[in-house]
């Protein structure tokens, strides 16, 4: 129990020391991105737009972006500090370490939930000098925000065991996560959309993830927020058990 508790702060600790560090890139540049964001798409074409589910369009689209860096940072997080354990050789000092796998594997999306977190936080606060923010259900909030870093966090795991080089990392969040983000109902409502676009849409899972979130915070949504919350959670369980098996077996680690 000794020996998995310092595991998993050791490895915490690495991970936040790493996010500190490198604050410039890990950040500011999210910030600097959501601020463009809500200057063209929410003051500049927002107000040709109007209102959209109640709301103005700022305030609609700032969960959604607020959710969008959430997402990028907790996956960008493992992904690329895990994978570089891989390519330094320092992870092998993990796999000979008296530490389950389930250990070191929590150490790893808690680093990655603490960023999303953080980047999370920070674009809030930029937010809030465009728009108001009620904040209707601040529980909710809270766990739509952890739960969904903890499935991108798991994600960029999985990512990074598969990973062989640098452009296998980079590979998923350009061909598969950046269009199902900006395809998730984070700049517009999914009831806008035809009927069967609407289905179609609902086999998107960054789409329950948006709404849940906006929910927390604006109090519309175009799903059920308790479906929305169940599949968060089962992505979650689903994918944490891969990882763990992927890791227990030591798939792209043990030559």
């Amino acid at each position: 129990m000794s020996a998995n508790w310092t595991a998993f702060t050791t490895i915490v600790r690495r991970e936040v020391v790493r996010i500190l560090r490198i604050w410039g890139q890990t950040l500011v540049p999210p910030a600097i991105t959501m601020t463009l964001y809500f200057v063209i798409f929410g003051s500049l074409i927002g107000s040709r737009i109007g209102e959209m589910g109640g709301y103005r369009y700022m305030e609609f689209i700032v969960p959604g972006l607020v959710m969008m860096s959430v997402i990028t940072n907790a996956y960008a997080n493992v992904v690329s500090s895990f994978f570089g354990s891989k390519f330094g050789r320092y992870v092998e000092e993990l796999m000979v370490a008296p530490a389950s796998s389930a250990v070191v594997l929590a150490g790893y999306v808690t680093g990655g939930v603490l960023r999303g977190l953080a980047v999370g936080a920070i674009v809030t606060a930029v937010a809030l000098f465009f728009a108001d923010l009620p904040i209707k259900h601040p529980l909710l909030t809270l766990l739509v925000l952890v739960l969904t870093a903890i499935v991108f966090a798991l994600a960029g795991f999985i990512n990074a065991i598969y990973a062989r080089k640098f452009d296998d990392v980079t590979i998923v969040p350009t061909f598969i996560l950046t269009p199902l983000t900006y395809l998730g109902g984070v700049f517009y409502s999914v009831s806008l959309l035809p009927d069967f676009w609407q289905k179609v849409s609902m086999a998107n899972p960054i789409l329950y993830m948006v709404n849940a979130f906006r929910y927390g915070i604006l109090g519309v949504s175009d799903v059920s927020v308790s479906l929305a919350l169940g599949m968060i959670a089962l992505f979650a369980v689903v994918l944490g058990v891969i990882a763990w098996q992927l890791l227990e077996r030591g798939v792209g680690l043990r030559s």
